[in-house]
């Protein structure tokens, strides 16, 4: 690409240098609010970018219709961008292996892009940690984008936006998009189906071995990272993990991952150690999900979880609208009537009715 650089978003939010066709900016141009949008996302326009990521945030219809707009060159593949996610526990040093695997993309010539979910701030709803606290090495590379979303609530780990995002950094022509969650453990199983290849994050001395049994990490870890090797107990935890890795038949969370035995790679991400060895467990798995058509039937999945999701936004927001939920409890209480044949009542209302929206309020014509 030739022409002047557009200079980065100020702010905490979000930053990527990028240049317009020609060496144009992309925003003020005049017409189409949607059709400039979508030329400042290919064009990787760093207000464009924050625009986009924002707006998916919010929901509704303006977000359908971005998605919409930008899904045939994004979800419909399998060939584009490398969807990486990080996940463990608070303080296993995630953000920190994030920042490193960035570092080699970009040595290798990757454009990389960053979503960190975090947890949401109580006061503003925002993301509580903020990308300028994170990944400083990174700020200021024209070549690396990051995000801060926040999880709003959502279980899994994952910002009910993060789908939508990561379509959005992919129409932007990211090769490599690293998506980090917040780490609450016990719930982050959805990760895997957001993303091509699950990195679990360990480390010794925080009881991981029962941690992982108990919020299923066993279940989704494609790649296992133990990282902070350099501490005390990392023999035993690794002992432990690849003895419940046995128990569990040796295979990663996905259903077509019989035959993948997830490697366990030791690291110490504030030197650098073991990193070349994690970008390389992380390639074989993509590899090997290239073949035999593994990674469509992985995306296929991650569609699936998608659809669900909507049409669960859809359905509560239709009997929402209405007050159908307190109204329906209400008579439920009156009447002593169980809340199955509540759900039941309310559910036939909303389908009568035709009714529903969500992150995509209007209805298909």
């Amino acid at each position: 690409m030739s022409g002047r650089r557009i200079d980065p978003v100020s702010g905490p939010r979000s930053h990527f240098a990028a240049e317009g066709p020609g060496g144009r900016g992309i925003e003020g141009e005049g017409g189409d609010p949607m059709d400039e949008l979508v030329r400042g996302l290919e064009a990787r326009a760093p207000r464009a970018l924050g625009r986009a990521i924002s707006l998916v945030e919010r929901g509704g219809p303006e977000a359908r219709e971005l998605i919409v707009r930008l899904y045939p060159e994004t979800g419909s593949k399998t060939g584009r961008a490398r969807l990486v996610g990080l996940t463990g526990a608070p303080g296993s040093g995630k953000s920190t292996l994030v920042e490193a695997l960035a570092r080699r993309a970009r040595r290798a010539g990757e454009r990389v892009a960053v979503l960190a979910v975090d947890p949401t701030s109580p006061f503003t709803g925002g993301a509580l940690l903020g990308d300028r606290v994170r990944m400083q090495s990174l700020y200021t590379d024209p070549g690396v984008f990051i995000r801060s979303m926040a999880t709003r609530g959502a279980l899994g780990g994952l910002a009910a936006a993060a789908h939508d995002a990561v379509d959005v950094l992919d129409a932007a022509g990211f090769d490599r998009v690293l998506v980090e969650t917040v780490g609450v453990g016990q719930d982050e199983v959805d990760v895997v189906r957001s993303v091509d290849t699950v990195a679990v994050v360990v480390m010794p001395g925080m009881g991981d071995d029962i941690q992982a049994s108990k919020a299923g990490l066993l279940e989704i870890a494609d790649v296992f990272v133990l990282n902070k090797a350099d501490r005390e107990g990392v023999d035993r935890t690794e002992k432990d993990l690849r003895f419940m890795l046995e128990l569990a038949g040796g295979s990663g969370g996905a259903p077509e991952a019989a035959a993948w035995v997830p490697p366990l790679v030791r690291t110490v991400a504030t030197r650098d150690e073991g990193i070349e060895e994690l970008a390389g467990a992380l390639e074989a798995h993509r590899s090997w999900l290239a073949e035999d058509d593994r990674l469509a039937e992985r995306r296929r999945r991650r569609l699936e979880l998608r659809i669900e999701q909507l049409l669960k936004a859809r359905v509560l927001a239709a009997a929402g609208r209405a007050d159908g939920i307190a109204r329906q409890a209400l008579a439920a209480q009156r009447d002593h009537t169980d809340p199955y044949r509540a759900a039941e009542r309310l559910f036939r209302e909303v389908v009568e009715r035709g009714g529903g929206a969500g992150r995509g309020e209007e209805t298909e014509d």
